[in-house]
C-alpha cells in the first residue's frame, strides 16, 4: 500500500508539470534522533584562568622641587632599605636661601629684643614694639618654609624593595611633579586573576590552590587573600587576589601563569 501511494503522489506530480524530485522526502521513522546540544565537558572549576604577579607596594616617587639630579645613589634593579636616600638634588640656590632667611631672623630678633628694652625704659612706642616682634615671627615663618623646601632636595624610600625603573639620570634637569623613580615591594608577591562570579558559592578567602607559572616552569602554592568589592554585570566575573605561599628568588613581578583551583566536592 505504501509504495501504491508513493506512485500515485508521483503521478499526481507529473500531472500538474512538477518533477517527481520536488516531492518532499518521507521521514523515516528508523533514522537517528537529532543530536542534543553537547555539554561543555569542563567543569566550570576548572576553567583556565590566568593570572599575574603584582608586588605587595609599589609606586611612582616625583621631585617636589625643581633642580638638576646630583646623585642616584642605587642602580635600577637593586634593593634598598626603608629611610635609604633614592635620590639626591643640587638645591645650592635653596641653601644659599636657608642662609638668608636665618641672617634675617637673627637681625629680627636683636630688633625686637632692642625694643622690648627701649619699651621698659619707655623709651620706644608699643607699635614699633609689635611691629618688631612680628617681623620675628615672619622671618622664622619664612626660615621653616624654606627648611621645608630643602628636604624635598633628597628623596628617601618610604618602604623596602627595588628600583624597578629609573626615569631621569644624573646631572638632568627635572620640574616639580616630574617622575623619578618607579619602585617596589616584592618582600610578597601577590597574583590577581578574574574568577567566574558563580564561584562566589564556595570560594573563600583563605583557600589554597597553586599556580603554573610560565617563565619559570613551575607550580607554586598560593592563598586566597581577597575577593574583589562588586562583579561585573555583563562578563559576570570578579577579581580576587591571592599571595604566594612562601619566598622563591626566581619569581618576579609581571611574570604570568595559569591557575588552578579546584571547586570542592559537591559543587
Amino acid at each position: 500500500m505504501q509504495r501504491l501511494a508513493c506512485a500515485l503522489s508521483a503521478a499526481g506530480l507529473l500531472a500538474l508539470g512538477l518533477p517527481a524530485a520536488a516531492q518532499l522526502p518521507a521521514a523515516d521513522p528508523a533514522a537517528d534522533p537529532a543530536p542534543a546540544p553537547r555539554a561543555d565537558a569542563t567543569p566550570l572549576a576548572r576553567q583556565a584562568l590566568r593570572a599575574q604577579l603584582l608586588p605587595r607596594r609599589y609606586t611612582t616617587l616625583a621631585a617636589e622641587v625643581g633642580a638638576k639630579v646630583n646623585r642616584l645613589p642605587v642602580p635600577e634593579g637593586s634593593a634598598f632599605r626603608a629611610g635609604q636616600v633614592l635620590v639626591v638634588f643640587d638645591c645650592s640656590v635653596q641653601q644659599a636661601l636657608l642662609h638668608k632667611h636665618q641672617a634675617e631672623l637673627q637681625a629680627a630678633e636683636k630688633t625686637a629684643q632692642a625694643n622690648e628694652t627701649l619699651n621698659k625704659l619707655n623709651s620706644v612706642g608699643q607699635l614699633e614694639l609689635d611691629l618688631s616682634q612680628a617681623a620675628v615671627r615672619r622671618v622664622r615663618a619664612e626660615l621653616g618654609s624654606q627648611q621645608a623646601v630643602l628636604e624635598k632636595c633628597t628623596i628617601t624610600a618610604p618602604f623596602a624593595g627595588r628600583i624597578a625603573e629609573q626615569k631621569v639620570r644624573e646631572q638632568q634637569f627635572v620640574q616639580a611633579g616630574q617622575p623619578v623613580l618607579d619602585i617596589l615591594d616584592d618582600s610578597v608577591l601577590e597574583l590577581e586573576f578574574i574568577v567566574p562570579s558563580a564561584w562566589l558559592s564556595w570560594l573563600r578567602v583563605g583557600g589554597e590552590f597553586t599556580v603554573a607559572i610560565d617563565e619559570t616552569g613551575k607550580t607554586y602554592p598560593a592563598r586566597l587573600t581577597r575577593l574583589g568589592a562588586r562583579v561585573d554585570p555583563v562578563s559576570q566575573s570578579l577579581k580576587v587576589g591571592a599571595a604566594i605561599n612562601g619566598r622563591f628568588p626566581e619569581l618576579m613581578a609581571g611574570m604570568s601563569g595559569r591557575v588552578d583551583m579546584p571547586a570542592p566536592r559537591g559543587r
